[in-house]
């Protein structure tokens, strides 16, 4: 048993060679953003994380990143865009931050609420056994 496994306790922070993709870092981040983020500034967030997909496509390291793809948009960016309702220039981290605003929340906690939110809905979906069925009585 860890100690993130006992209720009320707190995880202790990896070591960064533990750490096996962008969501293990963001998982360190949201244990200590002021250790790893300037101000808490969302917009340090992503300069962060654009310095960490350069550096997957230096090393030619092939991980699924879902906060910046050169040439086009990236899928967290879309998935907030159809979430709002609304499109956008300005980037994730930007329209984080003016929300946060206005709602007069911290924008660190909105982002990781909005991060939870978004992972649950990549999750791919088990086809119902019925769906199942249908799909091989279709073959």
């Amino acid at each position: 048993m860890t100690d993130s496994d006992v209720p009320g306790t707190i995880r202790k922070p990896r070591r960064i060679e533990d750490l096996t993709d962008v969501y293990d870092f963001l998982e360190e981040v949201r244990l200590r953003p002021g250790m790893w983020v300037r101000n808490n500034s969302l917009q340090h967030l992503d300069s962060m994380l654009t310095g960490y997909r350069v550096a997957l496509g230096i090393h030619d390291i092939a991980e699924p990143f879902d906060f910046w793809t050169p040439g086009s948009q990236n899928h967290f960016s879309e998935w907030l865009c159809q979430r709002q309702g609304r499109p956008s220039s300005l980037g994730w981290a930007a329209e984080i931050e003016r929300e946060a605003e206005r709602s007069g929340r911290p924008a660190m906690e909105m982002f990781f609420e909005l991060l939870d939110e978004f992972r649950a809905d990549a999750k791919p979906v088990k086809p119902s056994q019925t769906e199942t069925q249908q799909a091989h009585a279709a073959d």
